[in-house]
């Protein structure tokens, strides 16, 4: 630049002192630029991978279709499966039904059929699922004999699970058998002469199980027997024992599989 009487001015000179401050400003500057790029950059990834992971997981969510014909038992281990297995659940109450599910919905990875439940007549509806989808089959049931269990797996089951399982062991059961492998519990393999238990209940218990079968509280069964609710609690106490059940849903099913109702 020129001034008015024609010299040039140049602008100050730096410091040594000033050009090492403005340059290491820059570079301070352009590196957390580079930073906040690579913050931003980084967050867009990890944003992609989440969607990706959550797609991923929807997509891998392994099918199992339930079919028991107590629906108090049914939707309790559906739920649990889906819960803390993370399983896609369908659901139906006797064979029939799950037939129809299974075309409807299908293909399913695995289908667990109650024993007992209408339809099955004994394991012949085993060999109908297993005739008519494909699918690998797994037996449920609360009462049946190490030696129906050992029939089961001889007949193509790829598994046999007594209802008396810990909800965490079902779980691992059927994460098992979805590896292609077949599951049954070790004491049924070490069982050889094991019976159906001989239970025996008085009228009014029966009548208390009827009313847990039925979903209803013990106030409500109360009411409906005219007893008293204290009542209820001991004849629940006392049947639950007799059928060896850790609680209410477990007493339901193992008086259904007995045909104690």
């Amino acid at each position: 630049m020129k001034s008015a009487s024609g010299r040039r001015h140049h602008p100050p000179m730096q410091s040594y002192s000033q050009r090492v401050l403005s340059t290491g400003i820059t570079k301070k500057t352009e590196a957390q630029n580079a930073r906040l790029a690579g913050l931003r950059s980084y967050g867009k990834s990890k944003l992609r991978s989440t969607e990706l992971y959550m797609v991923t997981e929807r997509t891998l969510m392994r099918k199992l279709l339930l079919a028991d014909d107590h629906e108090l038992v049914r939707e309790t281990i559906a739920d649990y499966l889906r819960l803390q297995g993370g399983f896609d659940v369908s659901t139906a109450q006797n064979l029939d039904e799950a037939l129809e599910v299974a075309r409807r919905e299908g293909p399913f990875e695995l289908a667990m059929l109650d024993y007992s439940m209408p339809g099955m007549d004994s394991l012949s509806g085993l060999a109908r699922m297993r005739s008519q989808t494909g699918y690998p089959v797994a037996i449920l049931s609360g009462t049946a004999t190490p030696d129906v269990a050992r029939r089961a797996l001889s007949s193509g089951a790829v598994g046999f699970l007594p209802k008396t399982l810990a909800p965490q062991s079902l779980v691992n059961a059927v994460r098992h058998m979805l590896t292609g492998e077949v599951y049954m519990p070790l004491e049924f393999l070490n069982d050889e002469g094991a019976d159906e238990a001989d239970v025996t209940l008085t009228p009014r218990e029966r009548d208390v199980l009827l009313g847990i079968t039925e979903g209803k509280s013990n106030k409500e069964i109360a009411r409906d027997l005219d007893i008293q609710e204290v009542t209820v609690k001991l004849h629940v106490k006392t049947l639950s024992r007799k059928l060896g059940a850790r609680n209410r849903t477990h007493a339901a099913m193992l008086g259904r599989d007995l045909g104690l109702m």
